[in-house]
């Protein structure tokens, strides 16, 4: 009985391992877009896939043929939602670093962003996900993409009186 479960234990963890060095990078990358840090500097994503990556462990034997990889950015996105509040909202202790181009977007502009388009999921999914209705994701998306693709100018330029000879 202990031999199967020592047998078990090593299963489990070869496989979560050959899940991991798979996935970790792609999900490492999903992390770092979520809180805009630059990629060669980025402790709060480590720290969310971290946190996300024990989770999917924890239950990987009650999987039963679920996705690693959706269940793994699912606990992230999750984490991210609850987190940025703390961390972006309120007080704003933390700000993402104005280097990145995503550091222009909301926390939930950016979780919706990245979502939608770098990681392809479904508006419905995406709007399951965070608890609203699909028309709020489709708005909060288009609003994310203009935000980038049409940035706010900078500040207005000062009047100058010129006088007249």
């Amino acid at each position: 009985m202990r031999e199967r479960h020592a047998s078990q234990g090593v299963r489990r963890a070869r496989e979560f391992k050959a899940f991991v060095a798979g996935a970790a990078g792609r999900l490492l990358h999903t992390a770092t877009l979520l809180t805009a840090e630059p990629r060669d500097a980025n402790p709060r994503a480590r720290k969310l896939l971290t946190l996300a990556l024990a989770h999917t462990y924890a239950c990987w034997d009650r999987m039963h043929g679920e996705d690693p990889y959706a269940s793994t950015r699912r606990q992230l996105a999750a984490r991210f939602q609850r987190t940025a509040w703390h961390q972006y909202g309120g007080l704003g202790r933390l700000r993402p670093s104005p280097d990145s181009v995503l550091a222009r977007l909301t926390p939930q502009e950016r979780l919706v962003l990245v979502l939608r388009l770098y990681e392809g999921v479904a508006e419905e999914q995406t709007a399951a996900l965070l608890g609203l209705p699909t028309e709020r994701v489709r708005a909060i998306c288009a609003r994310a993409m203009a935000t980038l693709l049409h940035p706010p100018s900078g500040p207005a330029p000062t009047r100058v009186e010129v006088a007249s000879s």
